[in-house]
């Protein structure tokens, strides 16, 4: 089963997030749609991406950009049109890529049908889809939840006279996990996109989907500081993570399990050990890649990431393959998190760790948030919680193509702003650079998937210490390599002469590295990273 396992196509390739409004405009709105994916996924064949992952295209008022979801079956008109949708999938399957679709089964749109006819009465037959309660005998909510994006987590309707709940805007009412006609009315939509061909899902927010039944207050967060979201002064111990949620996820991977090679992501921010239960267990298996967010929430020091690996290494069950995750569409680009330089190193660590990688659209050519004026800002949760600055819009500008206006993503005013240095930074001139990143991840991606030990081999620690990571992948029968990655600005030392360690630099952060043999000691300077085929 094991080695059965190690030739599914998701364990070998690398995904690659597409964030639609910003990837590329095709038909000059300012806004990046399906046609305009279709337009670039040559780009995402030369870089030797093997999946493609797209954030949510369904129609939606966009309170939320997309995850505030009012028809599961069709398209946004915004983004095109179903036979947009059936072209793009037949364009990746023909580039010999998959395409995997954002799936939000937590929440819908207070416009969709559902929720339309819930909120109507308290006797329609789908009131118990959506949480509804009694207000508290004094009128207030009925517990302490708090809302993502700030606030109650609770809206008071005046029609009904009772509180529904939103994990997220007023906008995003919570669907009833524990009703068995939602259950079945989520996974026809699955079905849905599943007999059209698509390779798999990425769940959003998969561990909020079931809530405690007594719907108990969660308590305090001692450790909570000013700067954090408001949402974190209370530990979600009851609106998040309950174990009947790993039924869901069950039900779910049966469904997929019906047709041939299709796979599950759930986006889940837990600790390692919460996090792994989603694999599920031998016999009732969950998500086959819960995300692993660590290389997004870990402070970028050599140590705390090396224990973090070593860690997750230990804890995955046998039959669970990991996965890494340097970006997405929610968090800050890692280039703004540690610099240009380090996003080198952090490309090596990503793509030689064993498991799947996940690349964010843009961090392939190091693009950095872009500063987003107030009066421009369109993220809700940047504009419900200003002074904290949280608003997710300068991660998500549009994609720098080549020099020519606006980037070539659109000819129209984008619907954000570009990056100052576009001119300078983007796929077309790094291109034709040997010494871009976006060179140094074409010919990562090219030896991973050309050498097994780095694609399925071992994971072996070792080295670590305040400045550098050192590690070996191996597969029996194949080269090993050996990756050393100072994390640091400033010059790290690795001894190999006890180890025995003898080989030739293959690819290196700084390219003139390349071609010599290791001695003794490796040395290197701040922000450099070299892999080593070992003889």
């Amino acid at each position: 089963m094991k080695e059965e396992q190690k030739q599914l196509w998701w364990q070998k390739g690398v995904i690659y997030q597409i964030y639609p409004r910003s990837f590329q405009d095709s038909n000059n709105d300012g806004i990046g749609d399906l046609k305009g994916i279709i337009q670039r996924l040559d780009h995402l064949q030369w870089l030797g991406v093997d999946a493609v992952w797209v954030s949510p295209v369904y129609p939606s008022p966009m309170a939320d950009y997309g995850y505030d979801i009012s028809d599961y079956q069709d398209i946004h008109p915004l983004f095109g049109s179903l036979a947009d949708f059936d072209q793009l999938l037949d364009e990746v399957h023909k580039r010999g890529m998959k395409l995997i679709l954002d799936l939000v089964p937590n929440h819908t749109s207070d416009q969709h049908p559902w929720f339309l006819e819930s909120r109507s009465s308290r006797d329609n037959p789908k009131r118990d889809w959506y949480i509804w309660q009694d207000a508290r005998p004094d009128g207030s909510a009925p517990n302490n939840w708090l809302a993502m994006f700030g606030g109650t987590a609770w809206e008071w309707d005046e029609t009904t006279q009772q509180f529904y709940y939103h994990a997220f805007l007023k906008e995003q009412p919570d669907l009833n996990w524990r009703n068995p006609e939602v259950q079945a009315a989520m996974l026809d939509v699955m079905r849905f996109w599943l007999d059209k061909g698509v390779d798999g899902f990425r769940v959003d927010v998969m561990w909020h989907m079931v809530k405690d039944e007594q719907l108990r207050d969660n308590p305090p967060n001692l450790d909570y500081q000013l700067f954090m979201a408001t949402y974190e002064q209370l530990l979600p111990v009851y609106s998040t993570d309950q174990p009947e949620v790993h039924n869901i996820v069950r039900q779910m991977r049966q469904l997929l399990d019906q047709y041939d090679e299709r796979m599950m992501i759930g986006e889940i921010y837990l600790p390692i050990q919460k996090l792994i239960t989603y694999y599920g267990v031998p016999d009732r298996r969950g998500a086959h890649l819960p995300f692993n967010f660590q290389l997004l929430s870990l402070p970028w020091e050599a140590q705390k990431i090396a224990s973090a690996i070593d860690q997750y290494e230990g804890a995955l069950p046998e039959y669970g393959w990991p996965n890494w995750v340097l970006g997405n569409h929610d968090q800050p680009r890692i280039t703004s998190r540690v610099g240009i330089q380090q996003a080198r190193v952090a490309a090596m660590l990503l793509l030689t760790l064993r498991g799947t990688p996940t690349i964010y659209y843009g961090d392939e050519i190091g693009m950095r948030d872009v500063p987003i004026p107030f009066e421009e800002v369109q993220d809700p949760q940047g504009l419900n919680m200003p002074d904290k600055n949280l608003s997710r819009d300068p991660a998500r500008t549009p994609m720098q193509w080549d020099n020519s206006p606006n980037a070539g993503f659109t000819t129209a005013k984008p619907w954000l702003r570009l990056a100052r240095n576009y001119r300078r930074e983007n796929v077309e001139v790094q291109k034709e650079d040997s010494f871009s990143i976006l060179s140094l991840y074409k010919r990562l991606i090219e030896l991973r998937q050309r050498e097994p030990s780095l694609m399925q081999g071992n994971y072996k620690p070792v080295y670590a210490d305040k400045q550098m990571i050192a590690f070996i992948r191996q597969a029996e029968g194949h080269s090993s390599f050996l990756i050393v990655l100072n994390l640091s600005h400033r010059p790290g030392y690795f001894k190999v002469k006890n180890m025995d360690l003898k080989g030739k630099i293959e690819i290196a952060t700084f390219p003139e590295l390349e071609g010599t043999d290791i001695g003794d000691s490796i040395d290197l300077g701040g922000d450099e990273g070299i892999l080593v085929r070992l003889s």
